[in-house]
């Protein structure tokens, strides 16, 4: 195949992406290692105003599943024996399968040798000491636990927007960056677990080779190639935010580039045309090209369909920005908004809030509804259907919808007949 459609190419990164494969009426751990082969990375977020993210993408590809944080399927796989997922900088922070370890020592050593990702002046000695102190402890630890053991907890400063972390706090992040921790889990309040990583990964995991940085690279594209289904170069890069050019600066550092020049030669990537994408597209050899994609899901603002706005664009003609960060008097659509996938389309967005401490059960608000151009009719009694098991699945016990938004009142109607 030389050239697709934008439809196709739209049902093919659905299809990658686990939005085929058959539900289970009760997704087993088993149903979980397919979904997340099909995402490779599951990004974390603390936004807990509907679900945390992480969350979401199983969901909106497995239906409702035992999501508790304790005991829950991705809670088995992150912290009970043997340890499916660790978290890692994959994305941005994310979940990834342990075996990716390895492919990510290249990025650990960069960390290493640039002194952390964040904090560049982080004390020597107090590095040392939380190296120590965590090696010696007998299990995980947090940064406030650390602090009260250390006597070292100091002031919070919010030096960087957003940020109110300890130095303790800072060291902990600087040493897991560069490898020499791992999470080992998060308490209740969403805090971080540390541990060293020969109590948190498998030992045949931290048994494995360590590639060539190129070789780790070209293994992160073939994986992202596999998940999206057909990208460009730039899509390739940005699934675990890779250099996409070698750097004439810097000759021998890997790069995106190389590696799709590699798996194009090998036959694993085919060059192929999109309707309507400028650059060069690559279609997995492995790919599915349904005629059809049947979903019904609404989409996290960190799912992978979504995360690169420029391809949700170029694929589904669908403008989207995530606005928390936007003042709200400068909000168009609203705080935590979701695109609502029907078929192989976005047919509309939706602005939601879990109401927990409502009374009767607590509710889904829907703050906001928007139809997209060209929306099928069907719209608001299938998004309807979709908020009702959403809420079920938080464990609310209704839907409300509030008037804002041209999609709201036919919307509120649908939600009432159910």
């Amino acid at each position: 195949m030389e050239s697709l459609s934008r439809a196709q190419a739209r049902r093919v990164a659905l299809a990658a992406q686990g939005f085929l494969d058959p539900p289970h009426a009760v997704p087993t751990l088993r149903t979980f290692d397919r979904t997340l082969a099909r995402t490779g990375v599951l990004q974390v977020d603390s936004v807990n105003v509907l679900q945390r993210a992480h969350y979401m993408p199983l969901y909106s590809r497995m239906g409702p599943y035992d999501a508790h944080p304790a005991t829950g399927l991705l809670a088995r796989a992150a912290e009970r024996r043997p340890r499916r997922v660790v978290e890692y900088w994959a994305h941005v922070q994310a979940f990834m399968p342990v075996e990716l370890w390895p492919l990510m020592q290249h990025r650990m050593e960069t960390y290493r040798a640039g002194r952390g990702k964040w904090w560049k002046d982080v004390d020597d000695a107090l590095v040392d000491r939380v190296r120590s102190a965590v090696a010696a402890g007998d299990g995980p630890v947090t940064a406030r636990g650390l602090e009260e053991r250390l006597g070292a907890g100091g002031p919070r400063r919010k030096d960087h927007w957003g940020w109110n972390w300890s130095e303790v706090r800072k060291v902990l992040d600087y040493l897991y960056m560069c490898g020499e921790l791992a999470v080992a889990g998060r308490n209740a309040q969403f805090e971080v677990r540390y541990d060293v990583p020969e109590r948190v990964l498998p030992a045949s995991v931290l048994a494995l080779p360590t590639p060539s940085p190129q070789e780790a690279v070209t293994e992160l594209v073939r994986r992202a190639a596999r998940s999206h289904g057909v990208a460009s170069a730039a899509c390739l890069a940005d699934y675990y935010r890779l250099r996409q050019q070698p750097d004439p600066r810097r000759p021998g550092l890997p790069s995106t580039a190389v590696a799709v020049q590699q798996l194009v030669e090998e036959g694993e990537l085919l060059p192929v045309t999109v309707e309507g994408w400028r650059r060069p597209a690559y279609l997995h050899r492995g790919a599915r090209v349904p005629r059809r994609v049947g979903a019904r899901s609404l989409l996290s603002p960190f799912d992978p369909v979504v995360w690169e706005r420029d391809r949700t664009e170029h694929l589904f003609d669908f403008h989207y920005r995530i606005e928390i960060y936007t003042p709200p008097e400068k909000r168009v659509h609203g705080y935590y908004v979701l695109p609502f996938l029907l078929g192989d389309e976005l047919v509309a967005r939706v602005d939601l809030k879990a109401d927990r401490g409502a009374a009767d059960g607590g509710l889904l608000r829907v703050a906001a509804a928007w139809a997209e151009r060209g929306a099928p009719a069907a719209t608001a009694t299938e998004l309807a259907v979709e908020l009702h098991r959403l809420a079920g699945w938080l464990g609310l016990a209704g839907v409300v919808v509030a008037p804002r938004g041209d999609l709201a009142p036919e919307l509120s109607a649908a939600c009432g007949a159910l």
